[in-house]
């Protein structure tokens, strides 16, 4: 095992790797080495605005992790079958990931290490690959999910066949080439107007849907109901797609795309105040419109005798006056795809920047980032499209597949969350400045201890109902 394996508060040496021929190559470098360092920010000092215009971004782009078509299936389905009762999971949820985000900036400002990074120098090889697959499959269950919306969201556009819409998605990683060579900072800028679009779209329907707001506040009061099988599926479902592990690995690396001073503290407290600001205030967007999917889904649909479960049936009721009532309309039903369409797109960019983190961070190999597109956005396409071939392309059924990929996140999420909590409660890695107080590791060690607890309460349900 090498020094770099055995001293996880050790920093990976500040260089470029040596380069190989071919596609693959070794890295032991920085994290997200094209753009580490390269986003100029004020000095400890500036202005409070000046200095937050200066930090914000990543917490952009990791919230969009936070609102991908899987949250929508989820909050929305929470909404149509339970009412306004799972906003409570989705505040819990939503405290909880600002938390672990907040100890995910801090890892890497303060270590100059990405949570792979950390992990794989504390494991060493071995475990470092398990955990490298794991993580993997939890990003291609996200992928999953931006199949289905996007696929999902161009058929009720343009009317294009499932297997022909899955088939197009491949082709979104010509998309995320462009962008990439437009600058970060305007990539940053880009995700932040769309997240600001579909916030103003569902603002918009759930005004007029008029949600019974007594019933809203109550809903945010945590009840033993979620606990009930039905509902702790949901509910899991939903706190997989809200806190999602491979987002701990990306902002971990993203807020190194500002070129602080790496060798003062006063600095690096710096960062961490404003990546923090950042983050919160992303967050809260990501909050915000989760909670007008529920909304959407329980003002309008809840005790509807109609199947509300698939995007299709969603997209329909909206139109229905039936369903909706006097707001239904084609441009509201419209609205709603565009910004399906949107939210599966905008995820395209986490979701290869996080698959890019981890394989370096893990196994210290580096490949281009088109050849990791195509390769895990066809991983992503083969299940979609079995299913789709199988279930004679049932959009319900792909649902199912969509909410059952958010719940292995929230299986493989204590999996990040260990380490995570972990190294930013040590002294010796972070510090005595930077270190966790207590209060903040006991609540990450309780979300940690909480969420696993009911991870293995769901595996017990689902595997004692397949006897």
């Amino acid at each position: 095992m090498t020094e770099s394996e055995e001293r996880p508060d050790q920093a990976p040496e500040r260089g470029r790797p040596s380069r190989i021929h071919g596609l693959v190559r070794p890295t032991n470098g920085l994290s997200l080495e094209e753009i580490n360092g390269t986003i100029k920010t004020p000095p400890p000092g500036t202005g409070f605005w000046r200095s937050l215009a200066s930090f914000s971004g990543p917490g952009a782009l990791v919230a969009v992790g936070y609102m991908d078509p899987g949250n929508w299936v989820t909050s929305i389905g929470g909404g149509s079958q339970f009412g306004y009762g799972l906003l409570s999971v989705i505040l819990i949820s939503s405290l909880i990931a600002m938390l672990l985000q907040y100890m995910a900036l801090k890892l890497g400002i303060v270590t100059g290490m990405d949570l792979a990074q950390a992990t794989r120098a504390h494991v060493g090889r071995r475990l470092g690959i398990v955990l490298w697959i794991i993580t993997e499959l939890a990003i291609m269950a996200t992928d999953i999910a931006e199949v289905v919306g996007a696929a999902i969201a161009l058929h009720l556009l343009f009317g294009i066949n499932m297997i022909v819409g899955v088939l197009l998605t491949v082709l979104d990683v010509f998309l995320l080439l462009f962008l990439m060579q437009v600058g970060f900072r305007k990539i940053e800028a880009i995700v932040a107007t769309l997240i600001l679009t579909i916030m103003i779209v569902f603002i918009y329907e759930v005004y007029l849907a008029g949600p019974n707001m007594p019933q809203v506040f109550e809903g945010f009061i945590p009840t033993s109901d979620i606990l009930r099988p039905a509902e702790l599926t949901m509910a899991l479902g939903i706190v997989g797609a809200t806190v999602m592990p491979h987002n701990l690995y990306l902002h971990s690396a993203l807020v190194q795309s500002r070129d602080y001073d790496r060798a003062d503290d006063a600095s690096k407290a710096h960062a961490v105040k404003f990546a923090t600001w950042d983050s919160n205030v992303q967050l809260s967007a990501a909050f915000i419109v989760n909670c007008l999917l529920l909304l959407l889904g329980a003002a309008l649909f809840f005790g509807a005798t109609q199947d509300l479960s698939t995007f299709g049936s969603l997209y329909s009721a909206l139109k229905d006056p039936t369903l909706a009532g006097s707001i239904a309309s084609p441009i509201l039903s419209t609205l709603f795809a565009v910004a399906l369409l949107a939210s599966g797109q905008n995820s395209t960019i986490t979701g290869t920047l996080s698959g890019q983190v981890v394989m370096e961070g893990f196994i210290r190999m580096r490949v281009p980032l088109w050849v990791r597109r195509v390769i895990t956005r066809l991983i992503a396409v083969i299940p979609v499209v079995a299913f789709t071939i199988i279930f004679g392309g049932s959009e319900h059924m792909l649902d199912v597949l969509l909410v059952d990929t958010q719940v292995f996140l929230s299986i493989a999420l204590p999996l990040s969350m260990v380490p995570l909590v972990w190294f930013t409660s040590s002294k010796r890695i972070m510090g005595k400045r930077f270190a966790n107080p207590r209060w903040v590791a006991v609540l990450g060690w309780l979300a940690t201890g909480v969420l696993t607890i009911l991870n293995i309460n769901l595996v017990i349900q689902t595997v004692t109902s397949l006897f």
